[in-house]
């Protein structure tokens, strides 16, 4: 058992509950690419000149051995806070809106959720990661998450598919209020496939430190030392209420406040079919709410790469009501 009361059982790698999937019967496993492997070497390389190491707190209490992958136990209150076991590790189905203007909010937004982002559009994109800023910002009510994440989505409409992986704060699935590492897939939109981290079969992990919804210690205060993970695979995102959810996005403050306030996300990458990762040629930086959460590009100065900032406090009458 972790420190911080969760129980991680090492899982032969063949024995995971990916493997339930029928169309995973004999599958093969396929380890991390070699471009994502030196990429990833290349960011832990630069992040340790410029920022501090995070740990997953379960790292703390051992490790698991090669051939087997952590997994965090699902527990029977798990299942208790939700109104459905059947949708347990869920998110809401697709909320599809048809819209005027050139620039389709669904391609971006489907959960009908607030967010601030960085979106770029193509017709061969296979991977992506960059660097995220780890904060611990606000949850308002207890059905809200916040997310900060690495978004993939194959559609423009009411179908598509996504992988998704980050940080969250999301007490309705967790149980608490503390930063975990996740990730999420669904191949109909939401409806009925797909689920945060191992909670249904499909997804299959390989690694050895990353425990999916484990608790990521420490993380970057006001001001103070700043701490960031690299995730390959973009989005951040808000569950919507009505009046407008007091939960934070990022670090809880606005994006113009920039590094030491805001929650940022840079050597943002995508991989297209010349299996290069780099920097997308046309992004956009935009926010569903700018008076709750905002983005902005930030370009410090001639040659340098843009740094994604975004974030924001919520509800914040009479401008975010």
């Amino acid at each position: 058992m972790s420190e911080d009361g969760d129980i991680i059982d090492c899982v032969n790698v063949y024995k995971q509950p990916a493997f339930d999937h029928p169309a995973l019967k004999n599958h093969t496993i396929k380890m991390m690419p070699h471009f994502l492997r030196e990429s990833q070497n290349s960011s832990t390389k630069e992040a340790s000149q410029s920022e501090s190491v995070t740990f997953r707190t379960w790292q703390k209490s051992g490790s698991c051995p090669n051939g087997t992958v952590p997994i965090r136990r699902i527990l029977k209150e798990d299942l208790l806070r939700v109104a459905s076991v059947d949708r347990f590790g869920q998110k809401p189905p697709a909320v599809f809106k048809n819209t005027t203007n050139g620039f389709n909010l669904n391609f971006i937004n489907p959960n009908d959720s607030k967010a601030s982002y960085l979106v770029t559009m193509g017709y061969n994109y296979i991977g992506a990661q960059a660097d995220i800023n780890i904060w611990n910002p606000k949850v308002d009510l207890p059905d809200d998450f916040t997310t900060a994440q690495i978004w993939l989505k194959n559609g423009n409409g009411a179908d598509f598919e996504s992988v998704e992986a980050g940080w969250t704060v999301n007490p309705k699935l967790y149980g608490d209020r503390k930063t975990r590492l996740f990730a999420y897939g669904t191949r109909d939109s939401y409806k009925s496939i797909g689920c945060f981290d191992l909670t249904c079969p499909g997804f299959v992990q390989t690694g050895t430190e990353a425990a999916l919804g484990g608790i990521i210690t420490p993380v970057s205060s006001q001001y103070g030392e700043q701490y960031q993970l690299n995730v390959g695979m973009f989005w951040s995102q808000i569950k919507k209420q009505t009046p407008h959810t007091g939960t934070g996005m990022g670090s809880g403050d606005f994006a113009n406040g920039l590094r030491g306030n805001a929650c940022y996300m840079s050597n943002v990458r995508i991989k297209d079919y010349s299996l290069q990762l780099k920097y997308p040629e046309f992004v956009s930086a935009a926010a569903d709410e700018p008076y709750c959460y905002n983005s902005l590009n930030y370009i410090k100065g001639y040659g340098v790469e843009p740094v994604l900032y975004f974030g924001g406090p919520g509800r914040r009458p009479p401008y975010c009501p």
